[in-house]
């Protein structure tokens, strides 16, 4: 603060409390996950799937995906287990308390170092109109309320015009993502096919990994590439805004700047937590792309796996590469600035520069300031909180990334960056709004996470109503007896469609064709009276569902708004010490003008001159 100024100490404040905040996220998370590691020995489910060598599932995509044993899937049962447990729905709780823990907290550490600092009182002078406005609007004046000059003044019908040119090019710039996302997921459909004709067993007898790994890539990829132009699109869309002063500018190019960003992270995210395997129908009447393409499925141990593999490579992958742009791309341009000095002054002038001058040849601080660092910072938490359900050791992650970022970032502004101009600040700004905003997301997506993407919901309807426990009111490991054989309805291998049809007839399983398949699903057998309708465990499982997500939003939120009200947005001793300073104050103030009363009276009586009004 002292070197930088208050804005960019500010930052680091914020940075240092948010990353201090994630250690007890980031050991709940760990110790979620190995609990997970700890019970996986107990777990029924991944039991059941790997001894069902005598279960053959339904192919998972047309012609050249073969029949395989739900015995197959053994490892990824067990590895959804360490994501999937019992303490998933206690540490999705955790966290959107933590996040709301985290923010009211901050408000505290902010003002206190608002009064450390001297900015309690300050307040940011009346800003200046940005050239481009002036010049934009000159000719229509009208006079400012406040300091009673003309000023430049733009109509509303011109700004409403304008707000909508920009609204449609946020909305035009979404579609792009999805409609990558959706490239994304005809690629996933039409490489698992692709993948499962592989020469390479190893290849082959795991396509749908395969598939799940390499969409990943390429979908980080696009993401890399589209936030290039999302920042052109933005910047452009922000100055045809014409925002009146700098923090309106700044403001509205970070939301914009923002909402690209975070669409661009999160849609691929949304569609395999939310859609993939949701919407697909059953062997023998499948729902496909453009009549064309089989959505794809889930994996016969459940889609949390993808959703894991997911957020694991997407967070792995953009965190390093943020920290190498944060400080390999400044130290190649001071190399090559200090490469092109010596070639043009000699190694032995060179040294001898006064160190301003060195200062000088460094890189200047990027265009917009802070934004970047914010940023990433702030999308990091959205991956930390949004999903954490799936993955708990996302906050693990990001703890450790804070922990170098801190270092890269002192580093950076020291050594690499030429010294920005000192500037003061309150607050982080807009920032602050968007942070509580995704702290509401992260309720409602980690609800439906838990209720949709996650077996618990089907897993505690079948204890309840269904399993060996049924009516007695328990849920333990006993009571999931049967489970995934109750979980997977019955396919008759002869309903298949012409185009599904697999290459091969199944008879390496029991040296005679298949008769018979399995898939996951709720569907009465092909020999009841309505073929493959919706079962009775269906429909509760689906109410489950509903009640589950209402109860625990309401739940959740209830426990946020507690804990803000609760939670007091100024420390107790810094309440205190404000009211104390106030009163020496005003007892200053009252010495003095007593002080100053006596002296007129002395001087009144000296001179001879009294009145009768006056005070005694």
């Amino acid at each position: 603060r002292r070197y930088f100024g208050e804005k960019i100490g500010l930052y680091f404040a914020w940075l240092g409390w948010y990353t201090g905040m994630l250690f007890p996220a980031a050991f709940i998370g760990l110790f979620v996950f190995l609990y997970g590691v700890t019970t996986l020995n107990h777990c029924q489910v991944s039991k059941e799937v790997c001894q069902a060598t005598d279960i053959i599932m339904c192919p998972i995509c047309d012609k050249y995906c073969p029949f395989m044993r739900l015995s197959d899937s053994c490892v990824y049962a067990k590895v959804t287990h360490l994501f999937d447990n019992g303490a998933t729905v206690f540490f999705a709780v955790f966290m959107a308390v933590w996040a709301t823990v985290f923010l009211e907290f901050w408000k505290r550490r902010r003002a206190v170092i608002a009064y450390d600092w001297d900015l309690i009182d300050w307040e940011e002078e009346e800003e200046e109109i940005r050239p481009q406005f002036e010049a934009k609007y000159s000719k229509k004046e009208r006079m400012n309320p406040i300091s009673g000059k003309p000023e430049p003044y733009q109509a509303f019908a011109d700004k409403c015009s304008r707000l909508i040119v920009s609204a449609s090019g946020i909305f035009f710039m979404i579609c792009v993502v999805i409609a990558a996302v959706f490239g994304i997921v005809i690629y996933r459909v039409v490489t698992v096919s692709t993948f499962a004709a592989f020469k390479w067993a190893l290849i082959r007898n795991n396509s749908q990994v395969a598939t799940t790994g390499t969409a990943v890539c390429i979908n980080f990829c696009i993401i890399m590439l589209l936030n290039v132009l999302y920042e052109k699109v933005a910047l452009f869309l922000t100055n045809l805004e014409q925002p009146r002063t700098e923090s309106e500018w700044e403001n509205s190019f970070t939301l914009k700047m923002f909402l690209f960003q975070f669409v661009n992270l999160n849609s691929s995210t949304f569609y395999i937590a939310f859609f993939l395997g949701r919407f697909t129908g059953h062997p023998g009447a499948y729902l496909r792309l453009i009549n064309r393409w089989r959505l794809e499925e889930c994996h016969p141990s459940g889609c949390l796996i993808d959703l894991c593999m997911q957020m694991g490579i997407i967070m792995v992958l953009k965190q390093t590469w943020n920290n190498f742009m944060e400080l390999g791309y400044p130290l190649i341009q001071n190399w090559w600035t200090r490469r092109k000095l010596r070639q043009e002054y000699g190694t032995q002038r060179k040294t001898n520069f006064p160190q301003w001058e060195k200062d000088y040849n460094l890189q200047p601080m990027n265009a917009y300031g802070l934004f970047d660092e914010y940023l990433e910072m702030i999308l990091q938490f959205g991956f930390t909180t949004i999903f954490v359900a799936a993955f708990p050791l996302a906050p693990l992650l990001a703890l450790l990334n804070n922990i170098i970022e801190i270092r890269l970032d002192a580093y950076k502004f020291v050594t690499q960056w030429r010294r920005p101009l000192a500037s003061r600040a309150k607050d982080i700004g807009i920032w602050y709004g968007i942070l509580e905003g995704i702290g509401i997301l992260s309720v409602i997506t980690n609800a439906f996470v838990i209720a949709v993407t996650s077996d618990f919901i089907p897993r505690l309807v079948y204890a309840y109503k269904y399993g060996p426990c049924a009516g007695q009111g328990e849920a333990g490991q006993k009571c999931m007896v049967g489970y995934v054989n109750a979980s997977l309805s019955v396919f008759l291998v002869s309903d298949f469609e012409n185009r599904s049809e697999p290459t091969s007839n199944g008879s390496e399983f029991s040296g005679s064709p298949l008769k018979y398949c399995r898939y996951r699903d709720y569907r009465d057998p092909p020999h009841s009276p309505v073929p493959y309708g919706y079962t009775l465990q269906f429909w509760h499982v689906l109410a489950a569902r509903l009640a589950f997500i209402i109860v625990f939003e309401h739940l959740v939120f209830c426990i946020k708004h507690l804990i803000s009200y609760l939670i007091p947005d100024l420390p107790k001793d810094l309440r205190d010490r404000m009211r104390r300073e106030k009163y020496l104050i005003q007892e200053m103030m009252y010495e003095a003008e007593l002080e100053r009363l006596q002296k007129e009276r002395k001087e009144r009586k000296k001179n001879g001159k009294s009145y009768h009004n006056e005070w005694p």
